[in-house]
This record gives C-alpha cells, structure tokens and sequence, in this order.
C-alpha cells in the first residue's frame, strides 16, 4: 500500500477528526449604508459610498451593480466630477433622480473642499 493510501486507511480508523476552529469571515451588510453605520465612512469603497446616493437599484440591477459601473467607466468617484449629467442616462437604471442626486453631491463637496473647517468649533455640545 502506498504511504498516502495508508495515511487515510489510519484515518479512517480513528474516526471523524473533531471539527477545526474557523475563523469567522468578515461581516456580510445587505446594504453599503449598513456597513457606514457599523464600521465608518472611511471603510467603503468608491463603489459602496455612490451605491448609498443612487440608494436603489432598477432594471434588474442593485445599486452596487449600477455603482459598479459607473466607478469602472470613470476610474473613480473623482473622475465623475465635471462630466455632463446626461453621461449619467447611458447607465441603466439612471434615472432624474438618482442623477440629480448625485450632482447635488458633488456640489456639496465642491463647496467643502473650498473651506477650511473652523479653527474652534462654534458651539461645543454640553
């Protein structure tokens, strides 16, 4: 007998081998917005922070799938910037909303990224 045959007719004879520990594999969210909420902001990919702005998928497509797309047509949430809103309708599942939404974002970050934050906060909470 062969030394590999021998080593799992002993084996078998010993029984069941008790189960090994697994490590736990890192924690599934049905939704991007869910794993913001648990790990943080800085923790999501490009993809997951413009799945939570478009929120719902359509057409067959989830929101991950749609954001997926986008962010691998333009390379990065920063290569959106600029684009003409009508590029967004080429993208199923785009629609006013969703577009309008995301413009509004990158308005929001437009308007930040010219600001300095506050040296002292203006109210501090008791």
């Amino acid at each position: 007998m062969n030394p590999h045959a021998q080593m799992q007719s002993e084996a078998a004879a010993k029984g069941p081998r008790p189960m090994r520990e697994v490590l736990p594999s890192a924690p599934r969210y049905s939704h991007p917005g869910e794993k913001l909420a648990k790990e943080g902001p800085e923790t999501l990919s490009d993809e997951e922070l413009l799945a939570i702005l478009i929120s719902s998928g359509g057409k067959g497509r989830s929101a991950e799938q749609i954001a997926g797309e986008i962010v691998h047509r333009f390379g990065s949430i920063e290569g959106m910037m600029n684009k003409p809103l009508e590029w967004f309708y080429d993208f199923k599942g785009m629609g006013d909303v969703k577009i309008i939404r995301l413009a509004a974002a990158f308005e929001i970050g437009r308007r930040l990224w010219g600001r300095k934050a506050p040296a002292h906060p203006t109210k501090t909470h008791p």
